[in-house]
């Protein structure tokens, strides 16, 4: 039999459609669409929220990839392994799940190589202690992993000195300078996560009248506001549908299904004047005219 992946959503793409049309309803437009699973992010995990999400399990069929659980909290009232251990835990047994994903490091801290080594240290205590409740950490990557710590990508460092597995995001390894294929490939056996989202470029004449950002320059500085100016070339970057960017999304795929990815779930940070749920019917329609129509 032919080896597959499953094709899932990565909720914080549709978190401003959870919100307004909440959790039951909106599961069951992705069932509508075709999808069959999801990685809960961005989402408040209260009783009300794991009920929802249980409910839509049963009359959908939906799988949960993967939940999102930093080790320390990131912002106020967060909840985190270091205070809500138990609950997390709960709520994977709840949606019969055994994956947490860090959805982001402390890239402050892990800046150093002194703080490097500490990350490194906690990450592999929360590895051996969620192995032993039968759960397994993930690390998701952003473009800033792509930095060098002793002459080394952080994302190198985590991948040495931890146990943890990974999440690769395609777009964000592009975005840092890499090519993901080659790091989808470096990486395999240890990422049964890989995060679908494309690149595009797109040009705003407008970012690039250079005469009219020299003048408004001018006149901030005359106001006494400093600026700090940022090349137009990176403001032409665009998270996009899978597909419909420059990414080589088939080559990424298949990489990551021989690497041992079995969850490769559509991310897309922002869908600009697009309707996400609409965002999402793209890539579905890319993705199955790549072949993968029996993944989702």
């Amino acid at each position: 039999m032919e080896k597959k992946g499953l094709i899932g959503i990565q909720l914080s793409t549709i978190r401003g459609v959870i919100e307004k049309n909440g959790i039951y309803d909106t599961m069951k437009r992705c069932h509508e669409l075709g999808y069959r699973c999801i990685e809960i992010s961005q989402i408040p995990m209260t009783p009300e929220n794991l009920a929802e999400f249980k409910r839509a399990q049963q009359d959908f069929g939906i799988r949960v990839a993967a939940i999102n659980a930093s080790m320390t909290a990131m912002r106020p009232g967060m909840e985190c392994l270091a205070t809500d251990y138990d609950k997390i835990l709960n709520d994977l047994n709840e949606l019969d799940c055994n994956m947490l994903r860090l959805g982001m490091g402390p890239i402050a801290q892990m800046a150093t190589k002194e703080g490097m080594i500490r990350f490194c240290e906690e990450a592999n205590e929360y590895v051996d202690k969620l192995k032993k409740d039968g759960v397994d950490y993930y690390y998701h990557n952003h473009s800033v992993e792509f930095q060098k710590v002793d002459g080394k990508y952080i994302l190198d460092h985590i991948k040495d000195s931890t146990n943890m597995g990974f999440e690769l995001d395609i777009h964000w390894i592009q975005a840092g300078g890499e090519d993901p294929v080659r790091i989808i490939n470096r990486y395999a056996g240890r990422i049964r996560l890989l995060h679908l989202k494309d690149f595009r470029i797109v040009v705003d004449g407008e970012d690039f009248d250079f005469f009219k950002r020299m003048q408004l320059g001018k006149k901030l500085k005359e106001l006494g506001i400093e600026v700090k100016q940022v090349s137009p070339m990176y403001g032409a970057i665009q998270f996009a549908e899978v597909g419909e960017g420059t990414l080589p999304i088939k080559e990424c795929i298949d990489a990551g299904l021989a690497g041992g990815s079995e969850y490769f779930l559509i991310e897309q940070d922002s869908t600009y004047d697009r309707d996400p749920m609409d965002s999402l019917a793209i890539s579905r329609d890319n993705l199955i005219k790549l072949g993968y129509g029996e993944w989702f």
